[in-house]
């Protein structure tokens, strides 16, 4: 496909006690990230006064720049045509309902069959958005609602609005053991010291902020709604196993299967062929990009999940 071409012509704004020019630019045109505006400049496609500049100069406001920019094609991921279920499409965004299964972009060991594979095949243009417009991930194993850029303007703001905790997002899941009230779970998630592919609530991790509120106590399980107020690699998951209630199914931090006592025949059977984490990213709410309205999804729990409730609901509730 032709490449896509951005192309400004602008007057700096005033920065009195001088500014980096890679700064500068980055606060006059905040639709493109920093590191995009500083790629174009380190390839020479930006112009300050006439001249190709460092993105180090140093600038004090008025001064005249011109941008002519290419934004290549991304050639290291295939579309693949792959089903995907869109909740919302405009000309900046679409908003995806991921299946259990799928992995959000290739890594080691899913060089295809992914959401990247298949948002390449739904939409061509999306291959001069870096990694095809996907601004946040949810797990392989996670089903559910995540938005997706269909622009580099709509991709930075929305970058800013997640790094500022401005998108809402809402997950439903089912742990282990009756928690009896809500809270707020603020314990810093960071590497695993050891089992290096594992995240761990440990000293010197990053801020991680989640809310849990109780839905509905079974006889040895709870149903929960959980929201992210930061956006931890298996954020959920890892602070639910630390309060010591792990989502039923999650292979990496569910440890040893934990049945209620007295359960039937039928609910152990559900919960031993559960083989996911129980968890369904349900709602999301954000600022549109370009309209600035306020949007908002929901989508109902897939199958799976829907029985592995009815199964508990069975039961009775504690």
């Amino acid at each position: 496909m032709p490449h896509e071409f951005r192309t400004h012509d602008l007057l700096l704004p005033a920065a009195p006690n001088g500014l980096r020019f890679d700064r500068a630019l980055a606060r006059a045109l905040p639709q493109y990230s920093r590191a995009r505006l500083k790629s174009w400049i380190d390839a020479g496609q930006v112009l300050l006064e006439g001249t190709v500049p460092s993105a180090r100069a140093k600038v004090f406001g008025g001064e005249r720049v011109r941008i002519e920019a290419v934004i290549e094609s991304a050639a290291s991921v295939e579309p693949e045509s792959l089903a995907l279920e869109v909740i919302h499409e405009d000309s900046a965004l679409l908003v995806i309902n991921k299946p259990a299964g799928m992995v959000v972009h290739p890594g080691a060991g899913n060089a295809a069959h992914t959401l990247q594979n298949a948002l390449l095949s739904f939409d061509p243009a999306l291959a001069t958005v870096p990694r095809a417009g996907i601004v946040h991930r949810i797990d392989k194993d996670t089903s559910g609602l995540l938005v997706v850029a269909r622009t580099i303007e709509s991709q930075a703001v929305l970058a800013r609005a997640i790094a500022a905790h401005e998108v809402e997002r809402k997950y439903l899941g089912v742990c282990v053991g009756v928690i009896t009230a809500g809270r707020t779970i603020d314990e810093p998630i960071g590497r695993h010291r050891v089992q290096r592919t594992r995240m761990a609530v440990r000293p010197g991790g990053r801020e991680a902020l989640t809310d849990i509120r109780v839905l509905k106590r079974f006889g040895g399980h709870t149903l929960v709604r959980a929201e992210l107020h930061t956006g931890r690699t298996h954020q959920i998951r890892v602070h639910l196993a630390h309060i010591g209630h792990p989502l039923v199914g999650d292979p990496v931090y569910g440890g040893r299967p934990r049945l209620p006592r007295g359960a039937s025949a039928s609910l152990i059977g559900v919960l031993r062929d559960f083989r996911r984490q129980a968890l369904h990213a349900e709602q999301l709410k954000l600022e549109h990009p370009s309209t600035g309205k306020t949007l908002e999804w929901t989508a109902p729990a897939p199958r799976d999940l829907r029985e592995l409730i009815a199964a508990l609901e069975a039961e009775g509730a504690a």
